[in-house]
């Protein structure tokens, strides 16, 4: 039983069904009703410093172009890169020593100088000190992604439970899962994986343990349809900075990319209010006068309609992936913050090979490609690591 319709729920549920488990999906909503419907479909490798968190983007980044071959075009895969520039020249030192870092992880980055940057946004503003391009940098729409990941999953055997909120974990004697109780019915099953996003320390607590996920609001701002003026994701270095900070306070930083639809998305802000869902005129405000820094056509750009969203936040930066030793039966996929959509994969897949006990790396469901693919470490993510 998988708890949540959004991409992380939809990719747990395609690669355990792929792999022949017998597989069901609930949400309170409906698909991508939560935190992925509000997401940009950022796949980033270039905010992510050498560590945990990289490792399962570099596999999710194979995964997703995987994932593009096999179902088509349905979801707007985007391989186009990404460029991240420095207004000065103390930045661009900083944009230097995380890239070298990265290199030696395996990750593709080229500097650009000052004189390039417009060979590949030619409307960046002028007077920028450069930056840097990460070619493995792709984008998704993540609600058709979710959408796509779960009706291939259904193809596979999975049912789908929509508009059903959970409301208990069944437990047995022994204190192992035996299924969910919603405002419906019972559905029994061995095995809850808690892909509840901002909600996963609720579901959590159901089940008996605390998992410490808060809700951190983000807006996003979309454009008229243009041109495409903007190639690339580009992005300022303190974009880094902010996705790393654990600040409850406003933050922003500008984000801009175009999309096939031929509207620009303006992110990023990040705050932790709960779920406080008024629209904030400070935040943006902000993000307008940033993106207009970036780009500045953007100032006579009509914006459409400004939208907000939740990530799931974790107080190290990392989500919880995989068995939770306290409570036998229940698995937790969540609490990846801004970072879902492009973990997506990773997560999905690692969650099936737990759960089968199998290597699927580089089997039947991923391509004879991601043979040699890094196995990645689950230890770092493990659910129990905030209990004294």
């Amino acid at each position: 039983m998988v708890i949540g319709a959004g991409v992380i729920g939809a990719a747990c549920a395609f690669y355990a069904a792929r792999a022949g488990l017998s597989v069901a999906v609930i949400d309170r909503g409906p698909v991508a009703g939560g935190t992925t419907g509000a997401g940009e479909g950022n796949l980033l490798l270039s905010d992510k410093a050498p560590g945990p968190e990289l490792e399962l983007a570099q596999l999710s980044a194979l995964l997703w172009s995987d994932l593009a071959e096999e179902l088509g075009p349905c979801f707007e895969y985007e391989p186009k890169g990404g460029l991240v520039v420095a207004s000065g020249p103390e930045g661009q030192q900083a944009l230097r020593e995380f890239a070298a870092g990265q290199r030696a992880a395996g990750v593709r980055a080229e500097e650009v100088s000052a004189e390039r940057l417009h060979e590949f946004e030619p409307n960046l503003a002028p007077g920028l000190a450069g930056g840097f391009h990460y070619p493995e940098d792709s984008q998704v729409q993540p609600a058709l992604a979710a959408a796509h990941l779960l009706r291939a999953a259904a193809g596979a055997g999975a049912e789908l439970h929509l508009g059903e909120r959970v409301t208990g974990i069944r437990l047995g004697a022994d204190g192992a899962v035996r299924g969910v109780r919603t405002e419906r019915r019972e559905l029994a099953a061995g095995t809850v994986v808690n892909a509840a996003g901002t909600w996963g320390g609720e579901i959590a607590r159901l089940a008996g343990v605390e998992l410490p996920v808060l809700p951190r609001r983000g807006f996003v701002l979309v454009t008229e349809p243009l041109p495409r003026v903007v190639r690339h994701k580009v992005y300022a270095a303190d974009y880094v900075a902010d996705v790393a900070s654990g600040s409850a306070a406003l933050q922003s930083s500008g984000v801009v990319e175009g999309t096939p639809s031929g509207t620009v998305l303006i992110g990023a802000t990040r705050e932790r209010v709960g779920f406080d869902r008024t629209l904030s005129t400070a935040a943006v405000g902000r993000l307008a006068r940033q993106a207009a820094a970036l780009f500045p056509f953007l100032t006579d750009v009509r914006v459409l309609r400004a939208y907000r969203g939740f990530r799931p936040y974790l107080p190290d930066h990392l989500p919880a992936i995989g068995a939770d030793p306290r409570v036998p039966g229940l698995v937790h996929a969540c609490g990846h913050e801004g970072a879902g959509i492009g973990l997506a994969p990773a997560t999905g897949l690692l969650i099936a090979e737990q759960l089968t006990g199998s290597r699927l790396i580089g089997s039947r469901l991923t391509g004879s490609r991601l043979t040699e693919a890094k196995p990645v470490d689950l230890a770092p993510f493990r659910p129990d690591r905030f209990v004294d």
